[in-house]
């Protein structure tokens, strides 16, 4: 299995829509589904790239920076394709693109469930919540 790493794509919206909901991350359609995923992929600010093999996307990460830190919002690799370094090599990816940028640090935003993955990934938990509004109508 060869995996190949690239930007992400527009064809790849649906498929990679497909693999958030088996893995059950796509609780918030508004900021993960393909009209989202095309406005992360034209935000000069993220890095989002794809896992492709043999022609189809199996996995996604994406992460952005900002100047000063650097965030993975979202890693997802189809549940088929788990354990066979797909991750991994998705993370390795964004790291050598944020470190490219200027990044110096990274952090990640993980469940309970993932946090295993993250800390053989060299990753530290740290004292802090992610916290979320859902509704900016009523802002400014």
């Amino acid at each position: 299995m060869r995996v190949h790493i690239r930007p992400f794509a527009d064809a790849d919206a649906d498929p990679l829509v497909a693999i958030l909901i088996r893995n059950g991350q796509f609780a918030y359609p508004a900021v993960e589904d393909q009209a989202a995923m095309r406005r992360v992929a034209a935000c000069p600010a993220a890095v989002f790239l794809v896992a492709d093999v043999n022609g189809a996307p199996q996995g996604l990460v994406r992460a952005v920076y900002d100047g000063s830190r650097a965030l993975i919002h979202l890693l997802s690799v189809d549940p088929a394709a788990q354990r066979r370094g797909i991750g991994r090599a998705l993370v390795d990816a964004v790291q050598t693109e944020l470190r490219g940028r200027g990044a110096v640090s990274l952090s990640v935003t993980v469940t309970a469930a993932s946090a295993g993955f993250w800390q053989k990934l060299g990753f530290d938990a740290l004292p802090v919540f992610l916290m979320l509004k859902t509704d900016l109508a009523g802002c400014g």
